[in-house]
């Protein structure tokens, strides 16, 4: 059992693909990773690992080992999850994921009420658009986006609140270039695009419940949605935008909602984490208080 310490190590690298990546999601160096590695091998008298200069990869006795390795770290995490499922206040590190316009705008001034409640718990918040593997990367939760069933297999999701996004413009573009009355006008329209979205340059409206949907296209790609929302205020031309970015400019009447009679579909923002047979007492409340702080629907931005 000597090499038992080292499981959660060589588990991460092999998820993690390498040994950089794994110390980073372990929190430790690199040559410390690489050391525990080898002492494992050493001590089970085999090579687990063929290493490279461009990846790394099992070798036939690293899968049988971490075939079993991974069921023992699952095991571990159940086991610790049945005890703290059990407290009686939320305590820990939890690790958050969350998209980074969302996050800095409405997660961000979340999480200080929070750890205000539950002030046992330590907050890790990493804000990134990219996509990441949950499990993998070891976060305990993480906020998404999306219309339909975003979980995996090994992943289950929450319903925190309603994604909303409207087709705006400022004043002063609608007063230089006109009002489009239909969305096939857009075609004569300057339109900002969002890069990362999967259909940046095709945009969809429901009107009656027929769908429409219109290629689009513009001087400006951007892949940060408060940055299309700069471009639109500075007037350059009609984009889309969540209604937690772009309310306040609705309100206050620096940007102007298009198209009354169709809408962009409706998307959701979920909270998905790891299945597993107990929730740890830290994630539920976080999943509760986060339903709660946004208000589920409408939430706060589109009261």
């Amino acid at each position: 059992m000597e090499g038992f310490s080292a499981i959660p190590i060589f588990v991460a690298v092999v998820e993690c693909g390498g040994f950089s990546a794994a110390a980073r999601k372990l929190g430790v160096s690199k040559s410390a990773v690489s050391k525990r590695i080898n002492q494992l091998e050493h001590t089970l008298g085999v090579r687990l690992l063929h290493r490279t200069t461009r990846r790394l990869s099992l070798t036939e006795a690293g899968e049988r080992y971490f075939e079993y390795a991974a069921q023992a770290l699952i095991a571990a995490g159940q086991a610790e999850d049945a005890v703290t499922e059990l407290q009686g206040e939320p305590q820990g590190n939890l690790r958050i994921s969350s998209p980074m316009s969302f996050g800095r705008l409405h997660v961000a001034p979340m999480i200080p009420r929070f750890l205000e409640r539950y002030p046992k718990l330590q907050v890790e918040l990493l804000m990134d658009d990219r996509p990441i593997n949950l499990v993998a990367a070891g976060f305990d939760v993480a906020i998404r986006s999306g219309s339909g069933n975003l979980p995996t297999s090994a992943l289950i999701a929450r319903k925190l609140a309603p994604l909303r996004n409207v087709l705006c413009a400022s004043p002063d573009y609608i007063e230089r270039h006109g009002l489009p009355s239909t969305p096939a006008e857009l075609s004569e329209h300057n339109c900002i695009l969002f890069s990362l979205s999967s259909d940046a340059s095709e945009w969809t409206f429901v009107n009656n419940e027929e769908l429409e949907t219109v290629s689009v296209s513009g001087n400006y790609r951007v892949n940060n949605s408060e940055a299309l929302l700069e471009a639109l205020r500075g007037g350059l031309g009609i984009g889309r935008l969540p209604t937690f970015i772009a309310g306040p400019d609705l309100k206050s009447g620096r940007l102007q909602k298009l198209f009354e009679s169709h809408h962009i579909p409706d998307h959701t923002f979920y909270a998905v984490f790891p299945e597993r047979e107990y929730l740890p007492a830290k994630v539920r409340a976080f999943l509760d208080f986060a339903v709660e702080y946004f208000g589920e629907d409408p939430p706060y931005w589109d009261a």
